[in-house]
This record gives C-alpha cells, structure tokens and sequence, in this order.
C-alpha cells in the first residue's frame, strides 16, 4: 500500500466515524430526551441503573441505526475526501505526475466496498440475533406492558387468532379468542381462554399456542382432538388425547405463526435476516402479500443499492473540481434524496401490486446504475 493510499484511507475513515458518531449522538440524544420518562419508570420498576438500561438499549439501536445509514455516510466520506484534496491542490499535484483519477479514488472504492460488507454482516448476523430486544419501544422496555394484538389469519388452518393484549417477555396473549373455521365447528367456533402462551416446537409437540384455563368450550378436558379433514392435520389438541403434556382445562392450538410474527409484523420484517424472510414467505399460515417479496428482493439488492449510491456522487465532485466542503454536502444530500425517494417510491408501487415484486427491486438499479455507468467517464480522465 503506498503513502497516497494510507492517507486517503485515513481521511476516509476518520470522516465516516465522525458522521457516524456525530448522527448517532444527535439521534440519542433527541430520542433519550424525549422518552426520559419511560426510562426513568422503567428503571424504578426493574431496579436497574438509569445508565445501564439506556446504554443497553441505545446499543442495540446503534446496530440498526448504522444499517440504515451505512450507505449514505460512505458516500459523504468519500465525497468529503476527494473535495478535500481538491481544496488543497493535492489531486491536482497527483494528475500533474500522470496518475489518473481512477487511480487515486480506488482507496475510497475499496474502503466504501468493505463498509457494504460489514453492513451485510450487521444485517444478517448481528441484527437478527437482537431482534427482540430491537423490536421493543421505550414503553415496553422490560416487554411486561400490554400491548395491542391485531387479529391475524393462520391461512394453513384458517384460524382467526385474536386476543385482548400481548405481553412480549413472556410472550403470552391475554384472553384470547380464536375464532375456528367451519371444518373444527364441531364443539363450537370459538375458543376462549384466559391466557394463551407460545410454545416453539418441542420433539413431537408441534408449535402453536397453549391456551389455559379454557373457558369455551366447556369440559374440554373430555372433547376429542380438533383434526382438519382436507389434510388430517390436528389443530386443536386436547387433554383427552394428550394427557401427558396438557393439564386438566387446557388445549393447545397448532400454528406456525410465531409469537413476533404476531404481536410485531413489522419489526419482525425489519430484523430477520434474509434467509429468514424467505422462510416466512414459504411458511403456509403467513400468507404475505407482495410487500414480502419486494421487501426479499430489496434486501438481496441492498449491497449493491449502496455502492450505486455511491458512484452516482463521486463523479459529480470530481467534474466539477469541487473545492467547496458545503457545496460538496449540499450535493450528497441532493443526490441521496433523489434516490431514496425513487427507490421507496419504487418499492411501494411493488408492495401495492402496481409493478411485480422483482421489478420493482431491480428497478433503481437500472434507473441508475446507467446513469452511475455514464457519470463515470470522469474518474478515468
């Protein structure tokens, strides 16, 4: 590696960690103050330290924070280093000696290519593994406060599962009520229970929702196991059958929608990694729309969004001979602005069944990468 690398590298890496840091202590600081309160309850009713419980949680949205903005600060490091060797005649004094610009960016290229694949790791090894402790909001910091459950379809047994609240630490939903379909009717088309729990799957129990102190239908302890016809699938499993691991006044409903995928669609969707939205998409009781698929093709495309993103700034700087720090910055944000609103824009109409899911993933990156293609002229000169 020669002296210009390293010092380029360097300039590269100390502007990025000072915007990274800088963003994210404005982001704390604003979001710590606002939600002060729940914090301070919070930790009167854990008896952990106000600090601990902050930095614990604001550690875990740092993770996040830069998957969301990896992207863009590599662009306006890299933006800010080429216009601050321009503003002292360094690229000037570099081409002077026949080394053309392409030779002098490729540090910055190199650098912008390793934070794309330390954004990919953080996505989909570090993020997924806090996904619970991602998904929780400042008024739920323990997972202890009710929340409210939307009704959500199992579409492999079309079963309505729905309830009054959900309590996410013990994953448990209180006083569910789950309307069955007309195939499980036989003893009611409703079960009502005081409390229902998620179970994962354990050796031969299946996954689904224990539901205790049942209180319709009556006398479940004596009324036979619920099995669909079409497939000869249990889906209400009684004590009557199960004796062994169901107590008197309990059953258990079969399902394969998790507890996350319930009570937190959304957060769930932003913190799984890739494999495991295709998973959900293959997973028969979810039944997503289009707005998974974009959301996989999206996640596939994200690396290569970034770098796109990338090369779309750096040549503007370099034909302009731009000595202008602000001027620089003002141009990063116009050019991540317009391709931020293109690419949502984009994403929506594949969400909302206007363009296939895959076109409308792919469809920024032939937008631009052309045009990214074109701009690009200049860095050889």
């Amino acid at each position: 590696m020669q002296i210009i690398d390293r010092y380029l590298l360097r300039q590269f890496v100390q502007t990025f960690l000072i915007c990274f840091i800088s963003l994210t202590g404005l982001y704390i600081v604003i979001d710590a103050f606002t939600n002060l309160e729940s914090f301070i309850n919070c930790a009167e009713t854990t008896g952990q330290s106000l600090g601990s419980l902050m930095g614990s949680y604001y550690a875990y949205r740092s993770l996040f924070f830069f998957d969301r903005t990896s992207g863009m600060l590599a662009l306006i490091a890299g933006m800010f280093t080429i216009t601050w060797i321009q503003r002292h005649n360094e690229l000037t004094a570099i081409m002077a000696a026949g080394i053309p610009r392409i030779r002098v960016v490729k540090p910055i290229i190199a650098a912008a290519v390793a934070i794309t694949i330390i954004a990919m790791a953080n996505r989909e090894l570090v993020i997924p593994g806090f996904r619970e402790e991602l998904s929780r909001s400042t008024f739920d910091l323990v997972g202890d406060n009710a929340q409210e459950l939307q009704p959500r379809f199992d579409n492999q047994t079309d079963v309505l599962i729905r309830g009054d609240s959900t309590y996410a630490a013990e994953e448990r939903i209180s006083k569910p009520h789950f309307q069955l379909p007309g195939e499980l009717d036989a003893y009611g088309n409703q079960l009502i229970a005081k409390e229902a729990i998620y179970k994962p799957a354990q050796g031969d129990r299946p996954s689904g929702y224990l539901l205790k102190d049942v209180e319709q239908p009556k006398d479940i302890d004596k009324l036979p196991s619920l099995t669909l016809p079409s497939t000869g699938q249990r889906v209400v499993i009684t004590p009557h059958d199960e004796p062994g691991w169901l107590k008197p006044n309990e059953c258990f409903l079969v399902s394969n929608v998790t507890f996350d995928q319930l009570s937190n669609s959304l957060a769930w969707k932003q913190y799984a990694s890739t494999f495991q939205l295709i998973g959900s998409l293959r997973n028969p009781s979810l039944g997503y729309g289009a707005d998974m698929s974009v959301a996989i093709h999206s996640r596939i495309l994200h690396p290569f969004l970034d770098m796109t993103l990338l090369f779309l700034g750096m040549p503007l700087v370099l034909a302009k001979g731009n000595r202008n720090v602000f001027a620089a910055i003002g141009l990063c944000i116009l050019v991540v602005s317009v391709f931020v609103l293109v690419t949502l824009a984009l994403q929506s109409l594949g969400s909302n069944y206007l363009l296939s899911p895959a076109l409308a993933a792919w469809a920024p990156l032939m937008l631009f990468v052309p045009a990214a293609v074109g701009m690009a002229g200049t860095m050889w000169e």
